[in-house]
């Protein structure tokens, strides 16, 4: 019998057993008193079992790195993160009983940290971010299997399959007024989550187009309006998440039809409206969606359209209590402003 072959067969059967556990996460519909006749809807992936959208791309990552024969039982497991993909990872190697070391910047949000610890991972932190893809191959010549989110999430997401999350969104619409949205907005990290939408919209002949919400001057916004696969960028964020430094392998320009450009104090203050507008609290990035979302309604309302405009709630806001929502922070970093307790702000009310 070879014990190898057993080990990584029973591993991918963990893998397997714990996505038939976990329920679709849910759509939120949200009412437009002030766009009449376009619908908000909100993909909340924070309620994963690891808390953001990164728990579909964790498991995809380990399944690549498995069934390419890449990790081996007890091996030690690498990636570098801004922090919730490395949460996302450090829970299924603690499922697979694995060794894993996230390589953050030293600036990611403390309670991130805190969090992979709690996992069972291992945090090793680099003051400059850009230098995290060479920290992370350090660990991979030392004998890590390097998930390498950058590099692999485009490539290990099924975008055809019927576990992806823009199938699972086009399923939850299908009853809706608008069940073809005119607008699915999301970040760009990996890129990952745009590649696997912007492909499957095409796949399945859809007419609606994607827009990715991006910090403004980030490379993703550089890389795609000049067509450069080695943009960087040209203004710093305080967004973690999105928003990279420089264009990653997982950047696929052509899929995306348009990039809105949000600044930080602006995704700051859509963020603090959507936990006015659903009682909850989201990641930075989540903000920067909805800023977005609320540009492209009102350019459908100008234009007299009807419609619906897809978003997703990418992470939980608990993770950014030191930073994003600490008035103090916001303070230090100028963005204080940027908060407003006016529920009327908002726009918007839930469903």
């Amino acid at each position: 019998m070879n014990t190898a072959r057993e080990w990584v067969r029973d591993a991918v059967a963990a893998l397997a057993r714990e996505a038939a556990r976990s329920a679709d996460t849910h759509l939120l519909h949200v009412a437009t008193p002030t766009h009449p006749g376009i619908d908000f809807y909100f993909k909340d992936e924070s309620s994963h079992p690891s808390g953001s959208l990164k728990h579909r791309l964790a498991r995809s990552l380990f399944l690549y790195a498995l069934c390419n024969g890449r990790l081996e039982k007890g091996q030690h497991v690498v990636d570098a993160s801004s922090g919730s993909t490395a949460i996302s990872e450090a829970w299924f190697a603690r499922l697979l009983d694995l060794e894993f070391t996230a390589v953050m910047p030293a600036c990611t949000a403390p309670e991130k940290i805190r969090m992979v610890e709690r996992l069972g991972g291992r945090c090793d932190l680099v003051d400059d971010p850009s230098h995290a893809h060479a920290r992370a191959d350090r660990h991979r010549e030392a004998g890590a299997c390097h998930l390498d989110q950058f590099g692999l999430a485009e490539r290990a997401t099924d975008w055809r399959g019927n576990n992806n999350i823009a199938e699972s969104l086009m399923s939850q619409l299908a009853r809706e007024r608008h069940p073809v949205p005119t607008w699915i907005v999301c970040g760009a990290g990996t890129g990952g989550t745009s590649a696997t939408i912007g492909r499957y919209l095409r796949y399945r002949g859809l007419d609606t187009q994607l827009c990715v919400a991006e910090p403004t001057g980030r490379a993703f916004a550089i890389g795609w309006s000049t067509r450069d696969a080695e943009a960087e960028a040209t203004r710093p964020t305080v967004i973690e998440g999105i928003g990279r430094p420089r264009a990653e392998p997982g950047f696929l320009y052509d899929v995306v039809d348009r990039v809105v450009e949000v600044d930080d104090a602006r995704s700051i203050e859509t963020l603090h409206r959507l936990e006015t507008l659903l009682g909850q609290r989201y990641g930075g990035s989540s903000g920067t969606n909805f800023a977005a979302c609320l540009q492209l309604a009102d350019e459908m309302r100008a234009a007299g359209q009807r419609g619906s405009v897809v978003s997703l709630l990418c992470d939980r806001g608990d993770r950014y209590a030191q930073t994003l929502y600490s008035p103090a922070w916001l303070s230090a970093h100028g963005l204080a402003t940027a908060v407003t307790d006016d529920r009327a702000a908002a726009g918007v009310s839930p469903i």
